[in-house]
């Protein structure tokens, strides 16, 4: 079964076709008014979405299809104690495909090991949101026409921006990407990405000086720092305001620099930025529409050509603990924790935390 949970889960072949396909939803949206007809996606949402979860319902609605679940953890059976393996057999029972956010990271990973039907991560704690990432790869190639010979610069939260971890994974990928990650040192990269970035050769810098980056970008990726990430009030409150872009600080930018950024976002990019023809993030919020409906469609199809039996439950419980507390192995029994990288680093299988 193909399932979306980190972004090189596909390939760049397999990217570039949902592109493509994405492309030509827009070019010929009634071609595909009815491609999902008779299905259901199931959102399975554990903690608080506006653009994400309608986004989804709005691509399945407009591929024919149908949308049951949940917006909040409260108002289902999670409140009642039901872990996610649990869950997901239950509703795959109602549904043909399923879309889970989740605060723990991993939790994807779990419903993966359980589900007969195709898992999409719509974000995971800190860790991952590859479908924001599709999302982000479809407005720069609508504006730059490529993926290959640009330099992103990353602004902002960094150690908590899952809309970071896996754009860079993505755009790594790519011929002659180059890598600005800009941010106080409380909020680097984490340990797994850079060591994922240097074992692939990636070319990166590290700075806390937004302007004086500005001129070599071709795109600014702009982050808010996430308040829901911070174990402190206190440290949240002393960095929330480390970068503000305004139109001062991009008085030396590119002319044809592009501003993309996930949303929300609290005060990191100045009202005044929304008119200049670079700030493309409410562009970014429809593209999230169109490329989802190419992911759905896919999805669906790979399903089709590879109907699976339902899987048998995994009874076997690693003895290894995970340290990080936001990891979907600090409240649920899970299997496989540990995976070895080729330099010998063992990582934690669901948050990539490395196990030392």
């Amino acid at each position: 079964m193909r399932n979306l949970l980190e972004i090189t889960d596909f390939t760049t072949q397999e990217i570039d076709t949902l592109i493509a396909t994405a492309i030509d939803i827009i070019k010929e949206p009634k071609r595909y008014s009815e491609a999902c007809k008779g299905k259901k996606l199931a959102t399975l949402f554990y903690e608080p979405s506006t653009r994400t979860r309608l986004s989804f319902t709005a691509a399945m609605m407009e591929l024919g299809g149908n949308v049951l679940g949940f917006s909040d953890a409260a108002a289902s059976s999670v409140s009642k104690g039901e872990v996610v393996a649990d869950t997901v057999r239950v509703v795959e029972n109602f549904a043909d495909i399923i879309a889970m956010r989740h605060n723990k990271e991993g939790a994807p990973w779990v419903a993966s090991q359980f589900a007969s039907i195709p898992i999409i991560n719509a974000g995971d704690g800190g860790h991952c949101h590859p479908t924001q990432t599709l999302t982000d790869m479809l407005t720069i190639y609508r504006h730059k026409g490529r993926f290959s010979g640009l330099t992103i610069g990353f602004c902002g939260d960094l150690l908590y921006g899952r809309t970071v971890h896996s754009l860079a994974k993505a755009m790594g990928r790519y011929e002659g990407i180059k890598f600005v990650f800009i941010s106080p040192k409380e909020l680097k990269i984490p340990d797994y990405l850079r060591k994922e970035i240097e074992k692939h050769g990636y070319q990166y810098i590290e700075t806390t000086n937004l302007e004086d980056a500005m001129p070599s970008l071709d795109i600014l990726y702009m982050t808010r720092v996430q308040k829901e990430r911070f174990d402190s009030e206190a440290e949240y409150n002393k960095l929330k305001d480390s970068f503000i872009l305004d139109m001062h600080k991009l008085h030396n930018a590119q002319k044809d620099m592009i501003i993309l950024h996930p949303l929300p976002r609290v005060n990191e990019i100045a009202y005044e930025v929304d008119a200049d023809p670079r700030a493309l993030y409410f562009e970014q919020v429809l593209n999230g529409k169109f490329i989802r409906m190419a992911l759905i469609y896919t999805l669906l199809r790979w399903a089709e050509e590879h109907k699976e039996s339902p899987k048998q439950p995994i009874v076997e419980v690693s003895p290894l603990k995970c340290k990080n507390a936001r990891c979907i192995s600090a409240t649920e029994m899970v299997s496989s924790l540990c995976t070895t990288s080729e330099n010998g680093d063992r990582h934690c299988f669901y948050c990539d935390t490395i196990l030392k």
